[in-house]
């Protein structure tokens, strides 16, 4: 498989010969940043009844864990990646009235 890659992407493998590799100082700071950030906290949060059974629904319906769902969207919120259903069709329909 021969993935895609962009500009960037494209650049650094143009020019793979310049660089040189990490020490293995350097390349154990960069693991152990990347591991705390991907460190997992337990939190307690307090949801409505109804919401928290309409999230097990839909994540019974994405076939996934509630909680797995509901870190995603914590994860894209945050991330600024969850995107609003009715504000993209509303910028549709604008465009198309353009």
């Amino acid at each position: 498989m021969n993935p895609k890659l962009d500009k960037y992407e494209q650049e650094i493998e143009n020019n793979v010969s310049q660089y040189k590799p990490a020490s293995a100082q350097k390349e154990s700071q960069v693991e152990a940043i990347i591991d705390k950030a991907n460190e997992k906290k337990s939190i307690s949060l307090r949801l409505k009844t109804n919401d928290l059974e309409q999230l097990k629904r839909k994540a019974d319906i994405e076939g996934l864990p509630y909680q797995t769902l509901l870190s995603s969207v914590v994860h894209k919120f945050v991330t600024d990646q969850l995107v609003d259903k009715r504000s993209i069709l509303k910028s549709m329909k604008i465009l198309k009235a353009s």
